[in-house]
């Protein structure tokens, strides 16, 4: 089948062309490291000499070399990750890189003539982690940090300079994944090497808008530059907003926006910019678009699944569950579970014996909450009951402050008790001498074994994922959201919490808990040996090595829990509790916050907008409208809005600037049935596959994601099956909706989530209808006829 036959894309050959170009990188970088242990062998050959002033050369040049090799082995993996193409310049002076100095184009760069304007590319650079040059020393690979590589960051389509052509090139390893192109001058038609200049990705869109022949279709190009130039540029000492409905490239703006701030003011971003994405499948896009550029670990690209450290969360809940643990009612929940958590169901009496870690039976003391302790001291044995330690528990929690950090007010109000039990409190008047006697009593008992066990087990050291555990017992869940959620929202989060793993909304529950609870902050994790921090003559010149600069960025990403600079994307999503979670990580951060309310999947958009509000605090809002869809067809963007009337009835849709004469494909399923289902999905994917040479993604409901993977199983990895809720912010050469109507019974977002789902396409869009649908002769959905 076509389908199946490797074809020869524009994008295949330019992922080719990029691949030769790693290649011949890694070949210079090979040669590179073993030129660095030619040195290092050649430098510990000269101790032999003897003489104090060979030992001197010989450690200095080892330690060098060292650093160098070091440095090289250390970035040899994925560093590679851009590419600008640029128009000659004024002059033709060269910088320390090896690239061309000039910012400007030069006066005869472009040429015009009644058909549009034209150039030849000047010169290429490739932007990555660090500098190679090729043996005649012209570089392959510009350091992100240089002046040349400026432009990669800093071009926009309002003011590109000599950028023609931004590529971002994505890498594993030695194999380049994917390129993705921005044009900076989309009316220009350039030629590199006597061929015309290939785009891929929203490129290739505009470069098809902005090389129209029409006037009209020029100035819309016009204003899509100049409003996206806008955002990109505004000032961030506020938060700015922005709103743009699908295919206005609200995430590349506030990408872009990134990668601007950055290079604009590294000083003051040097605390880090945190990218929050909705979806894994979003973070993956993203990091190809913005690297993270190293040096100091600036730029974190996180799904609201991953953003707590430790935990990993893809999975999805039912919507009703989703509906509970994302509302802001899941405080005053939390909050008494918190607590209540220290008490383990059905208490049994552990009884503390100094001296004596067994009960009176003569067995060892059985596990859960302790309703006694029994000490010995001042040859007396002293008792707390059950009611005196609930009496105690109860004082140490009257207050507000972390369950985990009251600990020490415990086991200062036992010993309180214990001592006004002895008797010992009035044996003297003298201050000094009581003092003395008090402080006695506390070092003797407090630091026996069996005190120390009571207290772990009476006021243990909860974690958030304890605590979460604990709020899977239904009975104990009852009490602690009485009067807060209902039986039927009670049983379900209950069985939610009992099944293996993680869902995306219990990681904001699990931030939510480590706030309340006080956990205490992680240790840093110790730098792994390394085999140079042995080399001979390096302890004399510098005892402990400095880390490098990949490790210095690993260790602060991970210790990193607040950020100069926040940017939420897909922002109309988050739940309450999801805004209270990333609203702690830029408490003191400039923010970009982007949106669309007409996508959002949260039920209740006006209690996520008062969450949002209080994250985001008093900073002044700077907003910001895209306008204009330069991604779908006009043809899908008018199926599209039938969708959104009956959603948000009034919101107008935004502008799509292009039409391709495709009309949208119905399909209607022959017989009812999840096999009649599976052969009209594949055979529509199919059939995509042979009329797009790119990706074909297929949107059913959330709860056919499996399903709809194992129908499309041998047909290769242009095509990808996703759930409704995952489809947000992604975009495909050709989309299959399965059952419009099983998605908009998803949830009461449903239908603003199939608009979502209708809206993910650059060229086609087959809808298959099933039963519920209630298509029509031709096979048009109810919900999609006028």
């Amino acid at each position: 089948m076509a389908a199946q036959e490797a074809v020869d894309t524009v994008r295949d050959r330019e992922i080719g062309v990029e691949q030769e170009h790693l290649d011949q990188v890694y070949r210079r970088l090979e040669e590179k490291i073993h030129e660095a242990e030619f040195l290092m062998n050649d430098a510990a050959q000269r101790g032999h000499v003897g003489t104090p002033g060979a030992l001197a050369e010989r450690d200095a040049q080892v330690f060098r070399a060292g650093i160098h090799l070091n440095r090289l082995n250390n970035e040899f993996e994925d560093f590679l990750f851009g590419r600008i193409d640029l128009l000659y310049g004024k002059d033709g002076e060269k910088g320390p890189d090896g690239a061309y100095t000039s910012v400007e184009p030069a006066e005869d760069a472009l040429r015009a003539d009644d058909s549009g304007t034209y150039a030849e590319i000047g010169e290429t650079l490739h932007i990555g982690r660090i500098g190679v040059l090729d043996a005649d020393y012209a570089p392959l690979v510009i350091d992100w940090r240089a002046p040349a590589a400026a432009p990669f960051y800093r071009s926009t389509p309002v003011d590109p300079g000599r950028v023609v052509r931004r590529r971002v090139i994505r890498s594993k390893g030695r194999k380049v994944l994917g390129v993705e192109d921005d044009l900076m001058r989309p009316e220009l038609t350039a030629t590199l090497d006597g061929h015309e200049l290939a785009v891929i990705g929203d490129g290739a869109l505009m470069a098809a808008l902005g090389q129209a022949r029409s006037h009209t279709m020029r100035d819309i190009v016009s204003s899509i530059q100049a409003e996206q130039d806008l955002v990109i540029r505004a000032p961030a000492a506020s938060v700015t907003y922005v709103e743009g409905g699908p295919g206005t490239g609200k995430t590349a703006v506030a990408l872009h926006r990134a990668a601007y701030l950055l290079y604009q003011d590294r000083r003051r971003y040097s605390g880090g910019i945190l990218i929050v994405s909705p979806t894994p499948l979003l973070v993956s896009y993203t990091e190809g678009v913005l690297p993270s550029l190293g040096e100091e670990g600036q730029v974190a690209i996180r799904a609201l699944g991953s953003l707590v450290d430790g935990a990993e969360a893809d999975a999805y809940d039912e919507p009703a569950v989703a509906r509970v643990k994302g509302s802001s009612r899941m405080l005053a929940v939390l909050r008494k579970a918190a607590r209540g958590a220290l008490e383990t169901p059905a208490p049994k009496a552990v009884q503390a014996e100094l001296g004596d870690e067994e009960d009176e039976g003569g067995t060892a003391a059985p596990q859960g909450t302790p309703t006694l302790l029994r000490v010995v001291a001042f040859n007396r044995r002293l008792e707390l009951n059950a009611d005196e330690l609930k009496r105690i528990r109860h004082n140490v929690l009257g207050g507000t402050a972390p369950v985990n950090l009251l600990r020490p007010r415990a086991r200062r109000l036992l010993l309180d008790a214990l001592y006004t039990k002895s008797g010992a409190a009035g044996r003297h008047s003298d201050p000094q001498l009581a003092a003395e006697l008090r402080s006695s009593f506390d070092e003797d008992v407090s630091t026996e074994d069996s005190f120390l066990s009571f207290l772990d087990a009476w006021w243990p050291e909860l974690t958030p994922r304890r605590v979460l555990d604990a709020m899977a017992d239904e009975k104990r869940l009852g009490r602690w959201a009485r009067r807060v959620l209902n039986p039927g929202e009670t049983r379900r989060l209950a069985r939610s919490l009992r099944r293996p793993g993680l869902s995306v909304h219990d990681v904001a529950l699990l931030d939510e808990l480590a706030t309340l609870l006080g956990t205490q902050a992680r240790p840093r994790k110790k730098r792994e040996y390394d085999p140079l921090d042995q080399l001979t003559g390096l302890e004399e010149l510098m005892p402990v090595r400095e880390e490098t600069q990949r490790e210095r960025a690993e260790r602060l990403a991970a210790e990193r829990v607040e950020y100069a600079h926040v940017i939420v994307d897909e922002a109309q999503d988050l739940t309450p509790m999801q805004w209270r979670m990333v609203g702690r990580r830029g408490r003191h951060a400039t923010w970009t916050v982007v949106g669309d309310p007409a996508q959002s999947s949260w039920s209740d958009p006006d209690e996520a907008a008062a969450a949002r509000d209080e994250a985001l605090g008093t900073r002044p809002r700077r907003r910001f409208e895209l306008t204009v869809n330069y991604r779908n067809p006009a043809e899908i963007a008018e199926l599209a809005a039938k969708v959104l009337a009956l959603a948000m009835p009034g919101k107008e849709s935004p502008r799509a600037v292009r039409s391709t004469g495709v009309e949208p494909r119905f399909v209607a399923l022959a017989e009812p049935g999840t096999a009649a289902m599976a052969a009209a999905v594949r055979a529509e994917a199919e059939r995509l596959l042979g009329e797009v040479d790119g990706t074909v993604g297929v949107v059913v409901a959330m709860d056919r994601r499996k399903q709809a993977a194992g129908w499309l199983g041998g047909l290769g990895d242009r095509v990808v099956a996703l759930g409704s809720l995952e489809a947000k912010g992604l975009e495909y050469d050709a989309t299959v909706v399965v059952s419009p109507a099983e998605i908009a019974d998803e949830s009461p977002a449903g239908l603003r989530v199939l608009y979502v789902a209708l809206t993910r396409s650059t060229q086609a869009l087959t809808v298959i209808a099933g039963e519920r649908d209630l298509p029509d002769a031709d096979g048009v959905p109810d919900l999609l006829r006028d």
